[in-house]
């Protein structure tokens, strides 16, 4: 078994070449719901759909997420009534949404919704979220605390960043398999998502950080930041706010006390020996995944970084 952490639109690009190359029965992906949050009563959680909408080809690939020719008829009534529009959400897309809301209110953990909403998506894969408790992802900004959503989409990340807090995530526990998912997988691929928020709200769950510490699999990560910037979103913005240097150096500092290899754009090789002076090997090919092709090339060379190839 393959185990990916996941978060956001580059990990759903990395895992449309995974499943290219390893079957999904052999996959499972931990994905962040830091970003959860509720929208007009109902509970979104964006990381999980962006996965399965992506994997089972419904994705509006333009913006990463949302599903392809959506229409917005809901969101207008909506906002006719005074309610913001800030977040917007598809009429069939909101369909996923009041059908988990349903089901949470039902007694139904986050986990099993996601597993019977990937079997709808005729998914094979285990997609299991970070833990069933809320934790919620906050940017500390001079604005004030500000939900991660409200920070990135209604703010459009304008604000400096001082600090970023994950609300919950102390008390929190893993959801079921995520621990013996680590333990027993082959490897375990970090995706090119956003370290703080995507993979960094992971971590932050009590028992994760330690597991991955002593998984007998390789832990393979890929750098989300590529030429002194991330391909897509505010990882550059949050990691300048935390200190930290935005390079493929600074995500493997990050990752350092449990990362095996560093995977970096080919941009970047000038800096293999600047992470291996962290004590982590690293490997330069093309990370940059503009097509099919270069996705599964990606999986390709990660699997074999990892031994697996």
């Amino acid at each position: 078994m393959i185990v990916v952490l996941a978060g956001g639109v580059g990990a759903a690009r990395f895992l449309q070449g995974l499943i290219q190359v390893v079957p999904q029965e052999r996959l499972t992906v931990i994905v962040n719901t830091g970003d959860d949050r509720d929208f007009y009563g109902l509970h979104v959680s964006p990381d999980i759909d962006i996965v399965m909408y992506t994997l089972s080809g419904i994705v509006d690939e333009t913006h990463g997420w949302g599903i392809r020719n959506d229409t917005y008829n809901t969101m207008q009534q909506l906002t006719s009534y005074g309610n913001e529009d800030w977040f917007m959400l598809g009429d069939r897309d909101l369909a996923t949404h009041i059908h988990r809301t349903k089901l949470l209110r039902q007694g139904k953990t986050l986990s099993e919704i996601t597993d019977e909403l990937r079997k709808q998506f005729g998914l094979t894969l285990r997609i299991l979220p970070m833990s069933d408790q809320n934790v919620r992802t906050h940017i500390q900004t001079p604005a004030g605390l500000l939900h991660f959503q409200e920070y990135m989409v209604k703010r459009r990340c304008v604000d400096p960043v001082l600090d970023v807090v994950f609300a919950g995530a102390s008390e929190a526990s893993t959801a079921p398999g995520v621990l013996d998912a680590i333990k027993e997988a082959e490897a375990i691929l970090i995706a090119p998502s956003n370290p703080i928020v995507s993979i960094g709200s992971i971590l932050a769950i009590p028992g994760i950080h330690d597991a991955l510490h002593e998984a007998s699999g390789m832990v393979v990560a890929i750098s989300p930041i590529v030429g002194g910037a991330p391909i897509k979103g505010p990882a550059d913005k949050l990691m300048l706010g935390l200190k930290m240097d935005v390079s493929p150096v600074g995500v493997a500092r990050y990752y350092r006390d449990f990362l095996d290899v560093m995977v970096i754009d080919q941009q970047d090789k000038h800096l293999i020996g600047a992470i291996e002076d962290l004590g982590i090997p690293a490997v330069a090919t093309n990370t940059i995944m503009r097509d099919s092709a270069a996705k599964k090339a990606l999986a390709q060379k990660v699997l074999e970084v990892a031994g697996l190839g």
